[in-house]
């Protein structure tokens, strides 16, 4: 089975990439040693995706391992509030990961504006000659007011899907990656990964 580095060790993000991507062995950053932080200064999520696997790509490269590498980026952009929170979905209230005050300040920013909203997500294959590609997927829906379902994960309990016509965080796992931004974006690349 052929080894691909996901740029990550973002447990949902791993769980939802093995769960598509049945035929590969994929191997998280603790699985190749990898334990420093990359900094994501990009403005784009594609600008973050590709300083991700670069990285790992170069780390690789100087174990004399060649792994394709796996890297996304992904977030929740809002029209109404100037695609916010975006690149900085993860640390809009300021704290990396704090989903309660992400939540509670998106919230904040939405009174009386349009709650139209879609999830985005970029990856990036880093191929071991250097040479990369880019896939984008999205899912469209609107902010609800109140919290439906799981809260342990970033907006999903805030995120109604118009596919779904419920909150992520109402949703099996197989509703979710079934139109979800990081599954359509995955299931582009395993395309292109099969040629």
């Amino acid at each position: 089975m052929e080894k691909i580095v996901l740029a990550s060790n973002n447990k949902h993000k791993v769980k939802e990439f093995k769960e598509i991507l049945t035929d590969y062995d994929i191997l998280t950053l603790n699985e190749i040693e990898f334990y420093e932080e990359i900094e994501e200064t990009g403005i784009t999520f594609e600008e973050n995706a590709l300083i991700k696997a670069k990285t790992i790509h170069e780390f690789l490269e100087n174990q004399g391992l060649n792994y394709v590498v796996i890297a996304d980026d992904s977030g929740l952009c809002v029209d109404s509030i100037g695609g916010k929170p975006g690149v900085y979905s993860a640390r809009y209230a300021g704290e990396h990961g704090n989903n309660e005050a992400n939540r509670a300040k998106l919230q904040l920013e939405l009174e009386g504006k349009d709650r139209s909203a879609y999830f985005i997500c970029t990856i990036v294959v880093y191929f071991p000659n250097g040479s990369y590609k880019v896939f984008e997927g999205k899912t469209y829906g609107e902010i609800s007011k109140e919290e439906l379902g799981n809260k342990d994960f970033g907006y999903d309990c805030i995120f109604y899907s118009n596919d779904l016509k419920k909150t992520f965080g109402q949703a099996t796992e197989d509703e979710k990656n079934s139109v979800s931004h990081r599954g359509r974006a995955i299931k582009k690349m395993e395309k292109e990964l099969k040629k």
